[in-house]
């Protein structure tokens, strides 16, 4: 007998969630008013420049074309995969920051704290009840996240940590998340759950949305010493770097011994993720960007690096540095995005409340 649950999703299709991401973009486009995105960071460290060509430039044109955006400082899921929360005030302002920096308007977006939001959270219960043991163990992002802990032991946080993201994304009724694709099966997850409370409490109404993936289409960014780029390994260039600190870094960047520089990512990706680098920096193509360094070999080509990410954030920290003289706008912007998103949670709890009889 197969353990699978009958009612359980199946894994998600990639090619089918690309198809249907290139057609969500068609549909924003026409109308963006039908769409209410969720989207977030936890605050672990400064943003860097994969998340600036990964996500920051891809909410602020959402929010830039009449996307009801929300995002989400999820300082409660800091604990998924580490025993305390270090420096969390010091990490939310600093996220806040960022966001503000790279262009998210605190007037067309809402910016909240995970934390802030009792009826946010207290959605959690419900959810739970919705979704088996077997379910969670099974989830593929979630075996990863466990594999890669900082945590002695697995705590009951990351274990239902798709169940929480279910609560962030639905206490807003979000129908649309952008997600890269290992991201897909924690989505699957919120639209069970929508699904299924619809079905068990809805009486034929749809209380929530099951939720769309936009796919990112961000390419993978390297950090200094090969491997990905991340806040957590050391090597990243955060946004807020100065001009000398991002070339200190660029210069100790991993290359290789090739001279010719050529685009090439399966083969060379270290020498194609700086060329990468550049070329997002730029709006250009990497080949070309390539060819113009030529026989120009490492240095050159890290010079070139250097120049084009300095001049392409040069007015995003000059913005940082002008809004972290005044934290107390950041605390502003923090209470004003709790207070709005925290009346659109009070209100989808008393509507799952009446929803599931239990409004006494």
């Amino acid at each position: 007998m197969s353990t699978q649950d009958p009612d359980t999703s199946p894994a998600p299709d990639l090619p089918v969630a690309r198809r249907r991401s290139a057609e969500l973009e068609g549909l924003i486009a026409a109308d963006p008013g039908r769409f209410r995105v969720l989207t977030g960071d936890r605050p672990t460290g400064r943003l860097h420049l994969g998340h600036y060509f990964g996500t920051l430039q891809g909410r602020v044109r959402l929010q830039d074309l009449g996307v009801d955006t929300f995002v989400i400082v999820a300082d409660y899921q800091v604990l998924t995969d580490r025993d305390v929360a270090e420096h969390l005030a010091e990490h939310v302002e600093d996220l806040v920051l960022d966001y503000l920096a790279a262009g998210i308007d605190p007037e067309r977006s809402t910016i909240f704290t995970h934390s802030s939001l009792p009826a946010l959270n207290q959605l959690l219960l419900p959810f739970l009840s919705l979704v088996s043991v077997a379910e969670l163990r099974r989830n593929p992002t979630v075996k990863d996240e466990i594999a890669h802990s900082r945590q002695a032991s697995v705590s009951g946080l990351m274990f239902t940590y798709p169940v929480h993201q279910a609560a962030d994304i639905l206490f807003c009724k979000a129908n649309l998340v952008p997600v890269g694709q290992d991201q897909l099966p924690h989505l699957e997850v919120t639209r069970t759950i929508a699904r299924r409370f619809n079905d068990r409490y809805g009486q034929g109404s749809q209380v929530f949305p099951e939720p769309e993936a936009l796919l990112s289409a961000a390419p993978l960014l390297l950090g200094t010493d090969g491997t990905k780029m991340s806040k957590s390994r050391g090597n990243a260039i955060t946004l807020s770097a100065t001009a000398d600190e991002t070339a200190r870094l660029i210069k100790g960047a991993r290359s290789d011994a090739t001279r010719r520089i050529s685009y090439d990512p399966a083969t060379r990706p270290e020498v194609s993720s700086l060329v990468l680098l550049a070329a997002l920096c730029q709006e250009r193509d990497p080949r070309t960007v390539a060819e113009e360094i030529g026989d120009g070999g490492a240095a050159h080509l890290k010079k070139a690096v250097t120049e084009a990410v300095n001049e392409r954030l040069a007015a995003l920290r000059a913005r940082r540095a002008e809004l972290a003289a005044d934290r107390g706008h950041v605390r502003e912007v923090l209470r004003a995005g709790n207070e709005r998103a925290g009346a659109v949670a009070e209100a989808t709890l008393s509507e799952v409340r009446a929803t599931m009889g239990m409004a006494y």
